[in-house]
């Protein structure tokens, strides 16, 4: 993956997105003349694999002066519980407002990148699509492909996200294209006439009829173009099953077919696929929606730890630098 190409919103540097008593904590410090250089660090809630570095950085890049510094733990490294993931050495003022926006980054895209790791464990090496833009608001749904692909996925569905990974989005066609256009077949020989030769040909093979006799149709009708096949069957009618699986493989196989891939969506998570993968299930690639989307984000804490260079801290914390050595100088 790509570094990404990260741009902060108008909002954030404002602070607009601002917590308001940072906005009124500014505008005192401002009043009174007070703007002390300090040392914050930045922990986590718990473990997980930590993801919003690259963003938090381009924001410390716009707002930090010169002779400032800020240090952290690499976009993707695994962080221990209540582990200093970032350290910023500058003057308070220059970042006092922004304390809500890079813990929010932090959070929520950890909480991502952390379940899609999870998916991308337990499927021993087979791909992971992050398909949950759906589950988001649009705003953040690059973000969130961003993350996942941080995690360990190697696609997702969305252009932003896909962008941000420095590679093509993922997808084909959904039930909608087939439903209009009256049979699986002709939409899928439609979007073979009208698509790139560099968009895989995967074909969505659940909609009007059985899985095993669409995918030998649709194999039948492309031939040699046909990349795959996709099953989403919902949960009304069972959802993908290790046998479904097995069985359209098989059938594939015995049609002359057997370099079609299989592609499982529908309610995936990881212990879903370790099922598929003990059983045998040839699954070729999953693609995961609202596991990774709707991951509970990592809560962040950040902590003044010195002030002038004197140690300071709240009540129940230490006092002063903590020890860190993985961390890197990032600014």
């Amino acid at each position: 993956m790509t570094k990404p190409s990260l741009s902060i919103p108008p909002q954030v540097l404002s602070g607009d997105t601002a917590d308001v008593y940072f906005v009124r904590t500014l505008e005192v410090l401002q009043r009174e003349g007070i703007n002390p250089r300090v040392t914050m660090e930045v922990f986590s809630s718990g473990p997980g694999v930590l993801c919003g570095m690259e963003e938090v950085k381009a924001l410390l890049e716009r707002v930090l002066p010169p002779n400032s510094q800020a240090w952290a733990l690499a976009e993707g490294e695994f962080m221990e519980r209540k582990e200093v993931a970032l350290r910023i050495t500058a003057p308070y003022q220059s970042f006092c407002l922004y304390e809500t926006a890079y813990l929010g980054i932090m959070a929520h895209c950890s909480g991502w990148a952390t379940a899609a790791r999870e998916c991308v464990e337990a499927a021993q090496g087979k791909p992971i699509i992050s398909f949950g833009a759906r589950h988001v608001h649009p705003a953040v749904a690059p973000i969130m492909d961003y993350a996942a692909a941080v995690g360990g996925c190697q696609g997702c569905s969305t252009t932003g996200g896909a962008r941000l990974m420095g590679g093509q989005p993922i997808g084909t066609m959904p039930h909608a294209l087939i439903l209009t256009m009256g049979d699986t077949v002709d939409a899928v020989l439609a979007f073979d006439r009208h698509m790139p030769p560099d968009v895989p040909r995967i074909a969505l093979v659940d909609t009007f009829k059985d899985e095993v006799e669409e995918s030998i149709r649709v194999a039948q009708a492309l031939g040699d173009r046909l990349e795959g096949v996709r099953l989403d069957t919902p949960p009304e009618r069972g959802r993908v099953t290790m046998d479904l699986v097995k069985e359209v493989r098989a059938k594939l196989d015995l049609a002359g077919f057997p370099k079609v891939r299989i592609v499982v969506s529908g309610g995936l998570n990881p212990e879903r696929i370790r099922a598929f993968m003990e059983a045998g299930a040839l699954v070729d690639v999953f693609a995961v929606g609202s596991y990774i989307s709707d991951a509970a984000p990592i809560d962040f804490t950040a902590d003044l730890h010195e002030v002038e260079g004197k140690p300071v801290a709240k009540r129940g914390r230490l006092p002063g630098i903590t020890p860190n050595p993985r961390l890197k100088r990032i600014l």
